[in-house]
């Protein structure tokens, strides 16, 4: 089989985006339109991917240069100035390398299929120019696939430079080709700018295979999303959906339920990398406007409440999450146990691991810290720095104070303690099993195991007392 070597075109300002981001570090999905494209590579088992930049290059390059597939060539070259597409590519010719089927991509092509890249390769064969083209109801803007009496493909027609019988076709050429490297340098050489733009256009090479005898190929396809590109914020929009919906169906089609595929969301972590993937046990219900980062595992039967957000966390078999429940692992991770009950308005963070049948109630927070089976905080909490035992209930408004200015500390608490509420634990503090602190207390020294912990001030009555009352004005 021959190999295969892609060229990505991401040299364009994308000045309609009106940002100061190049176009092709816009995010889809959490993670930039060009590794999306770059993705591509993989898939195909590509031996090299060159990255064609221009504007913001040296941002560009930075933020791509450890986002390519294990076993696949990463190079970077610069199109300075720009002066088109041909012009874009004629700037790789260094890295081509005569045994291999160039591949071109855009940059801002984001929701191209591999298996439509497989077809598009084999249709070429090693020996013939392959297009990729779709018919668009509306195809302004695009270069028109001209073909002649028997349908052959004879040339691809820019929409500036078109007459109006051809803009009046419906076929449209988008971006994407696949071509022998040995053909492809000789004809860049060959490139003019004698069009409307001033500009070297790689599609004139299309005319130039059919004068040399080469066969020129078209794939067509139908779903207009796969070669869709972004030039703007709605644009930008658009995909983002059509590429939810597109996950949702997937998730749909392995048996989770999606109250509605139109409002979910799943993406990549930007602060970690970790890739936007949902594992789903059966029968797990996911409620609307939920957004899932990185990876994340749902067990059997899991259940997911409306507005929730869970990033990089396993939430075990048969356990409840109730809505507007932020969940965030982060690098360290967060887990819930099986049949535990989260929320509603709870927030876990790095390092929280709950054990089964965990209880974690309306604004409690959880960070690093670990609670085991049956442990209860169901009322404005704060557990950071801590391992919580077995059975152990805390109480509404407790915190673990855990940190001193400078250093973290951790926090204690052996099984069947219960803690009442409006409690300060400042660490390092151990309570040992089955003791009681009680409510309202400050505990900065170890409680013995099965004893009372109280340290609060004395109450006071006053009698007779009366309360302030207001001067008149004068």
């Amino acid at each position: 089989m021959t190999q295969l070597d892609i060229l990505i075109m991401a040299a364009g300002k994308g000045t309609r985006m009106k940002s100061r981001l190049p176009k092709v570090l816009q995010r889809l999905g959490g993670r930039p339109l060009l590794h999306h494209v770059l993705d591509q590579a993989a898939h195909l088992q590509a031996r090299s991917a060159t990255v064609i930049t221009g504007h913001g290059a040296a941002e560009v390059e930075a933020a791509t240069r450890n986002a390519g597939a294990a076993g696949v060539e990463l190079a970077f070259v610069r199109q300075e100035p720009q002066l088109g597409t041909g012009h874009a590519v004629q700037q790789a010719v260094p890295h081509l390398r005569a045994d291999g089927t160039v591949v071109v991509l855009s940059g801002d092509v984001p929701l191209t299929q591999a298996d439509t890249l497989r077809a598009l390769v084999a249709a070429g064969g090693g020996e013939k120019l392959a297009l990729l083209t779709v018919t668009l109801p509306d195809p302004t803007g695009y270069g028109r696939i001209v073909r002649n009496d028997s349908g052959a493909v004879q040339g691809i027609v820019e929409h500036k430079d078109a007459s109006e019988e051809e803009r009046a076709i419906t076929e449209v050429y988008s971006g994407i080709m696949a071509v022998p490297a040995r053909l492809l340098a000789p004809w860049l050489a060959r490139l003019t700018n004698d069009n409307a733009q001033g500009e070297y256009y790689l599609t004139d090479i299309v005319a130039m295979a059919v004068a040399d005898g080469v066969p020129v190929v078209a794939h067509r396809i139908t779903d207009a999303l796969q070669v869709a590109g972004v030039n703007s914020p709605l644009q930008l929009a658009e995909l983002e959906r059509a590429h939810q919906q597109r996950q949702a169906r997937a998730l749909l089609e392995q048996g989770v339920r999606l109250a509605d595929p139109a409002r979910f969301d799943l993406r990549e972590d930007v602060r970690t990398g970790a890739r936007g993937e949902l594992v789903c046990g059966q029968d797990v219900e996911i409620d609307v406007n939920c957004v899932f980062t990185g990876r994340v595992e749902l067990g059997e039967g899991v259940q997911i409440g409306a507005h929730c957000c869970i990033a990089n966390a396993r939430i075990a078999a048969g356990a409840v999450v109730h809505p507007y429940t932020h969940i965030d692992g982060e690098k360290l991770g967060a887990s819930v146990g099986e049949g535990a009950l989260i929320g509603p308005f709870a927030r876990l963070r790095p390092g929280a691991q709950l054990g089964r049948e965990v209880h974690i109630g309306n604004f409690v927070e959880v960070k690093n810290s670990t609670l085991a089976d049956g442990a209860k905080a169901n009322h404005l909490a704060y557990l950071g720095d801590a391992t919580v035992g077995e059975r152990v209930n805390y109480g509404a408004g407790a915190i673990t104070a855990n940190y001193d200015g400078a250093n973290k500390h951790r926090t204690i608490i052996e099984a069947d303690v219960h803690i009442g509420s409006n409690c300060v634990l400042v660490a390092p503090v151990t309570i040992g099993a089955g003791a009681t602190v009680g409510g309202g207390s400050t505990i900065s020294k170890d409680v013995p195991a099965g004893s009372l912990g109280v340290a609060r001030g004395k109450q006071v009555a006053i009698a007779n007392w009366s309360r302030p009352v207001k001067q008149p004005k004068a």
